[in-house]
């Protein structure tokens, strides 16, 4: 009993010697915004379906021992009638602390958990900078950024497949 007691400690020990997986969130802050509607006045008479693109990054940058900062950047550019009627942009940025984790968990959480940390608010300041600019309000559908990571990670492993192969007819 007394050995069972003292194994039971020593294992508490090691437990709490070993560092613990943690992820934080320091700060979200909008690292910039911008909304132009280069044909104003005249596109508010223009009549026909407006026609919308949307385009999605993301940045990742080490500032410092496990601290890093995540940009996501949203653009959206509508067109009416081949006419640019506007163009909102947004860069949602935040700082993250992780600690205790391997490479490719730092990264999958980077990439899935830091963009849907993110993306509520770039969604909200796009909404707002389009209403805002006269237009009817566009509201931003969810966004599975676990796919989109998995399909990036997928692409990433296609290419490092592809390096390693030796190519056709070098022998």
């Amino acid at each position: 009993m007394a050995d069972d007691i003292a194994n039971g400690a020593a294992s508490a020990a090691a437990t709490d010697a070993a560092p613990q997986p943690q992820f934080g969130l320091q700060r979200i802050y909008v690292k910039d915004a911008s909304f132009e509607a280069p044909n104003a006045p005249q596109i508010f008479q223009e009549q026909g379906q407006p026609e919308l693109q949307l385009n999605l990054g993301q940045k990742v940058s080490n500032l410092s021992e496990g601290v890093f900062e995540v940009v996501l950047t949203v653009s959206l550019t509508c067109t009416i009638n081949s006419k640019n009627a506007y163009l909102a942009e947004v860069q949602q940025a935040g700082i993250f602390n992780i600690s205790g984790l391997d490479a490719q968990n730092t990264d999958g959480l980077l990439g899935t958990y830091a963009p849907n940390a993110l993306f509520p608010y770039a969604r909200r300041l796009i909404a707002d900078l389009v209403q805002d600019g006269g237009f009817q309000p566009f509201l931003l559908q969810p966004i599975n950024f676990d796919q989109i990571y998995a399909e990036a990670l997928r692409r990433r492993q296609q290419e490092a497949a592809g390096e390693q192969q030796p190519a056709a007819g070098n022998a």
